[in-house]
């Protein structure tokens, strides 16, 4: 039987039962400050439609990639922008206390294969199939 996660020695239910204080101070000091500073209005609109969000509806469509996962957030979906497309991603208690942007990654990592025709003065001599 795999082992319950836990955040800071606590199960979801107790993160849900927190207050925001409280939770603030759990957070590591890079987001601790992120929050004490107040959130903008677009991170304030899209908190808001997490709120309302219910599983017969479509994920909530966000570019605010800053945005910090609250305990609120748990059990939602919502569609992170990362420059080309929406990436979905499934909030749960593993990812509380972290940025949205962090699981929707904006680039692709370089795959280097054969030279193309023009690539270099040794690619004439690479055979066609």
């Amino acid at each position: 039987m795999p082992k319950e996660f836990l955040y800071r020695g606590r199960n979801d239910e107790e993160i849900k039962a927190l207050s925001m204080d409280e939770f603030i101070r759990l957070l590591p000091a890079r987001m601790r400050r992120s929050l004490r500073r107040g959130i903008s209005d677009s991170q304030r609109i899209v908190i808001e439609k997490i709120r309302i969000w219910t599983l017969d509806k479509k994920p909530v469509r966000t570019h605010a990639r800053d945005l910090i996962i609250l305990p609120e957030m748990i059990g939602k979906t919502v569609q992170v922008f990362n420059g080309q497309e929406f990436v979905e991603v499934k909030l749960d208690l593993k990812k509380v206390g972290h940025y949205l942007g962090e699981y929707a990654v904006t680039n692709k990592p370089v795959r280097h294969g054969r030279p193309g025709i023009g690539a270099s003065r040794s690619s004439m001599y690479i055979p066609l199939k």
